[in-house]
């Protein structure tokens, strides 16, 4: 599967997906559609569908957006040095995408590697379990609950 950022992806985002993946912005706390969504699946970037979370590492942290323990494979994200609002924070954004996700802090639970990937949930859509085979995205069904 070849995942990149084209023209018709882009086209296809609402305003608000457009502003977080593309424009490095953040949607307000609590409102994101996957913020309490706990269905087993994977959860693939809106914008070039590389994988990106699974289910199984994801947990509620109470910071009004989905937070994962873990990317479905470290090499589908980068990491980049942030300055913005007067902070020092990790953004961490998808490789072949480049879209804007979210940030890494090191305050997830100690039981799942301590990392807390506080993602928007503008920047993803979520692949249910039963629909990854069917969708490309079968090589990773070993890394989602209920297998």
């Amino acid at each position: 599967m070849t995942y990149a950022k084209t023209e018709d992806a882009l086209a296809r985002l609402t305003p608000e997906q457009f502003r977080v993946t593309q424009k490095n912005g953040t949607e307000r706390p609590f409102t994101g559609e996957y913020d309490h969504h706990f269905e087993p699946g994977i959860y693939v970037d809106i914008v070039s569908g590389e994988p990106l979370f699974a289910s199984s590492d994801k947990f509620n942290s109470g910071c009004g957006w989905p937070a994962f323990s873990k990317p479905i494979d470290p090499a589908m994200v980068t990491e980049h040095t942030d300055l913005t609002h007067g902070m020092r924070r990790v953004e961490v954004r998808s490789k072949h995408g480049d879209s804007h996700l979210g940030h890494v802090f090191p305050d997830g639970p100690r039981s799942m590697g301590g990392m807390r990937y506080c993602i928007n949930s503008a920047s993803l859509r979520f692949v249910p379990k039963d629909q990854m085979e069917a969708e490309g995205y079968g090589a990773y069904l070993s890394q989602v609950e209920g297998k």
